[in-house]
């Protein structure tokens, strides 16, 4: 299996993650909209650096070496760049309580309708970011 097959793989399961957003997103699950989002938005970095030839790291937050390995990327992607590592950073940081909460942090009732929509949202650019880059700027 090569970087690119597995890339595509990749972004084929991040594709498909996002069609599970509509139905959390009806059933008012704001917390599983957020974690959702922050795996697919894992799967399609990933595959954008495995693309490039980078293995990218056993963590959830691979924003930086998207960032470190920019050159890598087609030129219309680098504008992109900032803004997707931003999106890992802050879902990266939400994972944990979006899934498991806290004493003091109760999933179900910290996240609000306006997290889910933003982490929605910003999942989805992630992904047609991620389809430019690994299958061309047609997209």
């Amino acid at each position: 299996m090569t970087n690119t097959t597995l890339a595509q793989s990749y972004l084929v399961k991040a594709r498909a993650r996002l069609k599970i957003l509509p139905v959390l997103m009806d059933e008012r699950a704001w917390s599983d909209v957020v974690r959702e989002a922050q795996e697919i938005v894992e799967l399609a970095l990933k595959g954008m650096l495995r693309h490039v030839g980078v293995e990218p790291p056993h963590w959830h937050d691979v924003g930086g070496l998207l960032k470190e390995h920019r050159a890598r990327f087609h030129a219309a992607i680098d504008s992109e760049i900032d803004v997707v590592a931003a999106t890992s950073a802050w879902l990266r940081k939400e994972r944990e309580f979006a899934f498991y909460g806290d004493i003091d942090l109760i999933p179900t009732d910290h996240y609000q309708e306006s997290d889910a929509v933003r982490a929605r949202d910003e999942a989805t650019a992630v992904v047609s970011c991620a389809v430019r880059a690994i299958e061309g700027l047609k997209a």
